[in-house]
């Protein structure tokens, strides 16, 4: 059993290499309740704790440093049976990219993390060279 089954509505959900669930979708979508999210964009914010970066759409974080320890806050969270979302505007390539930086910290080699990314949550993931060089980089 993995703990996203908790969730009752499955869409974009996401298997980490680790075994950690994480849900990545479109900030306007309607979504059930989540216990975090980690907010990738300006815009609406969910009604459950949420964490902001402030990330540009298509290039990578104004503050890595922030960026870094959100994604850490969302890994230890998920990884300690939470339910965790990772949401942006359009649910695409910030989501991806943030998807696939957590797929790095479980130890995917970053070229391997878009990769896996692309096949199991969207094929456009991780739009553009910054943030496969971000992802390099993390």
């Amino acid at each position: 059993m993995i703990a996203g089954e908790t969730w009752t509505d499955r869409s974009g959900l996401m298997l980490l290499p680790g075994g950690a669930t994480v849900r990545g979708r479109r900030l306007a979508d309607p979504a059930t309740p989540a216990d975090f999210a980690l907010v990738l964009a300006a815009g609406p914010i969910p009604p459950w704790p949420h964490r902001r970066v402030r990330w540009p759409d298509f290039w990578v974080p104004l503050d890595t440093a922030d960026a870094r320890d959100a994604l850490r806050e969302a890994r230890r969270r998920a990884y300690a049976g939470e339910r965790v979302e990772v949401a942006c505007r359009g649910g695409i390539g910030r989501t991806g990219t943030e998807l696939a930086a957590l797929a790095v910290l479980d130890g995917l080699a970053p070229e391997e993390a878009v990769a896996w990314v692309r096949a199991r949550y969207h094929p456009r993931a991780v739009e553009t060279p910054w943030q496969r060089r971000w992802l390099r980089r993390l």
